[in-house]
């Protein structure tokens, strides 16, 4: 499976900080926006990754993330000149993708929670059409909502409805099988010109290959695209890091978990960073104490 993150737009909400940089490269306590987004798709397994952004922010992220062979990935890059909705990335990645599955995460999108990976590699081998992440919210007429049958089908998907049939918000994480680039190139686009990926969404439905998966309680989704969103978000992280000792969507880390890189590999990268708190926790996860302790 290929995946995308789609990190264009102008993040209009946040200026005046996003005026002259990508939201998606603003920290999130102690890591890039992107760091997070990346990390999901790494989760599930994905090594082959194409970050979609605006033309004058391709460079901050190729010098951030470089080819992502350093992490035992292979990312590419491709330019959104201007924001067309969210399915106008399978038309940008379509030779990226070919005629294989994708997942697409929006890149100021953050998911955390116990079991994730486990979740992310399951739904991807069970994908027949697409798989939609839901989430339970207080006011979903803001968002996608997904209703479900008593079974747990999915039944109808519905954009900021005036009265929401159910509290499941469709989140910024979608698995799709090899027929939506063809699905993109049909859709007809909007009063506002762009390609909506709810109507991706609603031909799978009306295919009867679309499958909601629930994050329920335990789990946290985090959009990041307001100042007071961001803030919490960071806060979010901030809190969870210090009280358990662990780091979230460290992609050095999870390089390592995964098999990707080796341990040396991991230190290598943990040294370049090492004057940080975040560099010695990479250090200190690739290399066993004694090891570590004679480094230093």
């Amino acid at each position: 499976m290929k995946g995308i993150i789609l990190a264009g737009g102008n993040g209009t909400r946040l200026y005046p900080v996003t005026l002259t940089t990508s939201k998606q490269l603003l920290p999130v306590y102690d890591k890039p926006m992107i760091y997070y987004p990346l990390s999901v798709l790494m989760l599930a397994g994905i090594r082959e990754v194409l970050i979609i952004s605006a033309p004058a922010e391709l460079g901050n992220f190729e010098r951030l993330l470089g080819d992502g062979g350093d992490l035992g990935l292979r990312i590419t890059y491709a330019v959104q000149d201007e924001p067309r909705g969210l399915a106008d990335a399978f038309l940008i990645g379509a030779d990226h993708i070919g005629d294989g599955p994708v997942t697409l995460i929006l890149g100021d999108n953050i998911f955390h929670g116990p079991g994730f990976p486990d979740l992310l590699r399951d739904a991807a081998q069970a994908l027949d059409g697409c798989v939609l992440f839901g989430y339970p919210v207080r006011d979903p007429e803001r968002y996608g909502v997904g209703e479900v049958d008593d079974r747990g089908r999915l039944v109808s998907l519905e954009e900021k409805p005036e009265r929401p049939r159910s509290n499941r918000a469709i989140t910024g994480l979608y698995m799709y099988d090899g027929d939506v680039v063809e699905i993109a190139r049909g859709l007809t686009p909007s009063a506002r010109g762009e390609l909506e990926i709810t109507d991706v969404n609603i031909e799978y439905l009306n295919r009867g290959k679309a499958r909601l998966v629930d994050l329920g309680r335990g789990f946290s989704w985090l959009d990041t695209g307001t100042h007071e969103s961001l803030t919490s978000a960071s806060l979010y992280v901030q809190t969870l890091e210090e009280r358990q000792g662990v780091r979230i969507a460290c992609i050095e880390e999870i390089a390592l978990r995964m098999g990707f890189i080796d341990a040396e590999a991991c230190y290598r990268l943990g040294e370049r960073l090492s004057k940080s708190p975040y560099g010695k926790y990479v250090m200190e996860i690739a290399a066993p104490a004694p090891l570590l302790r004679a480094v230093r």
